[in-house]
């Protein structure tokens, strides 16, 4: 049996160094920045039962009709692959009674998502996202916050060239109005629609708006735009927005074309992107769901959140520019069993210091060892044979600059605190 015949699924992808280092970089930045807002990390599960998604998504989203990886379990359950974070963090929040608690509450969490698509560039079936999610404020303030702690996650990453675009797209007291303009607005070139968007035109014809396909962006040219059928709430709530925005200096763009593409938003939605990654080019987006905590059983609690798509910003960094990836500080070439036996301790010892340390085989060459270590990138060479364990003091190499001098083997670990200081 061929190994090659062991390979991933199609849209699953193995992460490997020095890519790996990429992730961590994503990940430390975040975490750091989220945690300066009061955001704490919560972990749901990946699997749920399937109506947490139909009921909170909507049943008659792409999402629920034809991407989620849907199963029925031992106990004749219907169980699904999260095709998202936000209804899992909201029913975590409702079933664990967290709207006791004094609000906001606010949450992070970071982990896979499944959909099944067709995988294309920064598009997997199962892909990574970090999310946010903030219960209990209304007004527009929490918004920017949100957004404002978005930018700043981004920048720390190190993304430039990124838009921001924001949108209200109305509540259930403003939105009929507008869904029956949208309605009659495309009624009659339902023949010029893809067939995707030919159905949303009687379940969802705000996603219509939201299609990429060339002839339903054509078609969608004139069409009403939401921000003219806002109720006095929500457009006292989009204006008080767009004020701290301009307080906090956070440069956006005004897009009544932009509709999230699940049914749970209300008002505020806005989405990040860059002009660096094709037709898919949102990094991020999100918005606030005021009613899905209602929906799920718990008391009417506004809410609003976004997520970050990892492989998308990856895709972003590593086109960006030059990385340094992490480094062995120390390479111990050894010569013989018995500087192979010294060679473990010193490791050892210096490993306990918080040294990056790798060993040399004693069975390779010297010369061997230090093609090892230049491929390795490592700082530093030490060498060790018969001769260092007579005198107690070892040859060591700085490979950055080829300077090159001797230690004793008893004062290593100052020379490699010294040198890094």
């Amino acid at each position: 049996m061929s190994f090659f015949q062991y390979k991933a699924l199609k849209g699953m992808q193995d992460i490997l160094p020095p890519d790996i280092y990429l992730w961590q970089k994503v990940e430390t930045a975040a975490r750091e920045v989220f945690s300066l807002y009061g955001f704490q990390e919560i972990r749901p599960p990946v699997v749920e039962s399937t109506n947490v998604f139909t009921r909170s998504i909507g049943e008659n989203t792409d999402i629920v009709e034809k991407e989620m990886y849907t199963f029925t379990d031992k106990g004749d359950r219907s169980i699904s692959l999260r095709p998202e974070g936000t209804a899992s963090v909201v029913r975590c929040y409702v079933e664990k009674n967290l709207h006791t608690l004094p609000s906001p509450q606010k949450f992070y969490y970071a982990g896979p998502m499944f959909r099944y698509e067709r995988p294309q560039s920064g598009r997997f079936r199962q892909f990574y996202q970090i999310g946010v999610e903030a219960f209990g404020d209304a007004g527009p303030r929490i918004d920017a916050e949100v957004i404002s702690m978005l930018r700043h996650c981004l920048l720390r990453i190190g993304l430039k060239d990124i838009t921001f675009n924001v949108n209200s797209i109305g509540c259930p007291e403003c939105r009929p109005a507008y869904r029956e303009k949208l309605t009659e607005f495309f009624a009659g070139g339902l023949d010029s629609l893809c067939p995707d968007c030919n159905r949303r035109q009687h379940t969802n014809p705000l996603r219509i708006l939201d299609c990429k396909v060339d002839r339903c962006v054509d078609m969608r040219k004139g069409a009403p735009r939401v921000t003219d059928y806002l109720c006095n709430g929500c457009r006292t709530h989009f204006n008080g927005l767009l004020s701290f925005l301009e307080l906090l200096g956070i440069s956006c763009t005004v897009n009544p074309d932009m509709v999230r593409g699940l049914d749970y938003y209300t008002r505020t939605t806005f989405e990040v992107t860059s002009e660096n990654l094709g037709a898919q080019n949102a990094v991020a987006a999100g918005g606030r769901y005021d009613r899905l905590v209602d929906e799920f059983g718990g008391p009417e609690t506004p809410a609003i959140g976004f997520a970050m798509g990892m492989e998308r910003i990856i895709e972003l960094l590593r086109n960006s520019a030059s990385h340094d990836f992490p480094a062995p500080d120390v390479f111990i070439a050894v010569i013989g069993d018995l500087a192979a036996r010294e060679g473990l301790v010193i490791a050892d010892r210096l490993r306990g210091k918080g040294f990056w340390v790798e060993l040399g085989d004693v069975g390779n060459s010297l010369k061997s060892q230090m093609r090892r270590a230049d491929r390795l990138s490592s700082k530093y060479v030490f060498i060790i044979g018969d001769d260092e364990l007579n005198s107690g003091r070892l040859k060591w190499k700085k490979l950055s600059d080829s300077s090159q001098g001797e230690v004793s083997m008893f004062e290593i670990t100052d020379f490699l605190l010294k040198q890094s200081s």
